[in-house]
């Protein structure tokens, strides 16, 4: 059985998809763009200032299924500009004390033109 995650506290999904889903006791979450929930629109314009709204929107929807960056087990990080790499890991590491495993590349283009996208695998066990 797949239930959807929903949170006001986090972007709405812009698309046709939802922003996580639980199935067989694993948070799968939608890739995190720096979208305020509050506006709906993106207001940072720094790699370090994306990376941290990116990350509370993350950390939402943790608490929305009942967990926390603790539980996270994967990550897939997505930047416009590998020159970014350097700064947008000094966010990063305040928010994944952990380590979870990751994977992190440089893309072409984002949604909306941001700087950082980050999605996220956690375990509820």
């Amino acid at each position: 059985m797949i239930k959807k995650v929903s949170t006001d506290k986090a972007p709405a999904a812009i698309g046709p998809y939802s922003q996580a889903v639980i199935a067989d006791k694993f948070l799968f979450a939608s890739g995190q763009i720096p979208i305020n929930p509050a506006t709906g629109n993106v207001e940072a314009t720094t790699i370090e200032e994306q990376a941290t709204q990116v990350c509370k929107n993350i950390g939402a929807i943790l608490i929305e299924a009942g967990c926390g960056y603790e539980n996270v087990v994967k990550t897939t990080c997505f930047l416009a500009d590998m020159g970014d790499f350097a700064a947008f890991n000094s966010v990063y590491e305040k928010y994944f004390t952990q380590k979870p495993a990751r994977s992190c590349v440089a893309v072409k283009q984002l949604p909306k033109d941001v700087l950082c996208e980050v999605e996220v695998i956690a375990s509820l066990y």
